[in-house]
């Protein structure tokens, strides 16, 4: 989820390089204790995403191309300019697979010192299975049990994708977080029971519950599953890393 956007100004001499120049960024945050566990980020938002979501909020990400893209030299500039204060960067969207440069801009990010972070819906594994070993903690958005997806997304398929995706992760090695926003009309708590299930299967640790916000007017939505205290205790068992996001703190969707 788009948490901020920083505008920067392109006209400003910064050294290019490939590995960010070849992503299309479409909001800048350059500074968060959110969005990487434990970590001071930045947060790099990537224009494009195929899924449509009911809940999201983002709207001015889902276009693969936009009049606002930032300059990815200036992005490398003012990170440059955080070496040593932040310890991570964050590659969120959108989603951030849908562009083929993402693996070398995490590359770069690599190289000039930070640890890597990844937000997604593992929409493609073909291209989330070329990031083992650049990407060091993955924010994983589950929308539905995986037969459900089109209700929620509108892309029937992406359930398979996702389930695949997520599959792979669990094999990385790597510590990640299954986060599920709730949509109450469309998921109860015996879908989230049917995707915790899964998620603890693979020996998932870290597991979140997120209040979505309606895009209509931006109210909190809430929803039975945030007041179902056998629910919400089945989870903390399960889960070493339970955490539950009420809209105020959400922050991926």
């Amino acid at each position: 989820m788009k948490s901020a956007s920083t505008s920067l100004s392109v006209g400003r001499r910064a050294v290019p390089h490939e590995g960010l120049t070849a992503i299309r960024v479409g909001g800048f945050q350059p500074f968060t204790t959110l969005d990487y566990p434990g970590h001071m980020a930045a947060v790099i938002f990537l224009q494009g995403c195929p899924l449509r979501c009911v809940y999201c909020h983002n709207r001015d990400l889902l276009p693969v191309r936009a009049d606002t893209e930032i300059d990815g030299r200036e992005i490398e500039a003012r990170l440059e300019q955080r070496r040593g204060l932040l310890q991570a960067v964050v590659f969120s969207g959108g989603e951030p697979l849908v562009q083929s440069g993402l693996g070398a801009a995490m590359d770069h990010v690599r190289s000039l010192g930070f640890k890597v972070g990844l937000h997604t819906s593992g929409i493609s594994p073909e291209r989330f299975g070329r990031l083992r070993g650049r990407v060091d903690w993955v924010g994983f958005d589950i929308k539905a049990p995986f037969g459900m997806y089109e209700g929620v997304t509108g892309v029937g398929q992406a359930g398979a994708q996702a389930q695949k995706s997520l599959a792979m992760l669990a094999s990385w090695g790597i510590p990640y977080e299954v986060r599920v926003t709730i949509w109450p009309d469309l998921l109860d708590a015996s879908a989230v029971r049917e995707i915790a299930a899964k998620a603890e299967r693979i020996g998932c640790q870290d597991f979140a519950l997120q209040e979505c916000r309606d895009p209509a007017n931006g109210q909190a939505m809430g929803g039975e599953v945030f007041q179902d205290n056998r629910l919400l205790a089945e989870l903390a068992q399960a889960f070493p890393g339970f955490t539950v996001r009420r809209a105020n703190h959400a922050r991926a969707a």
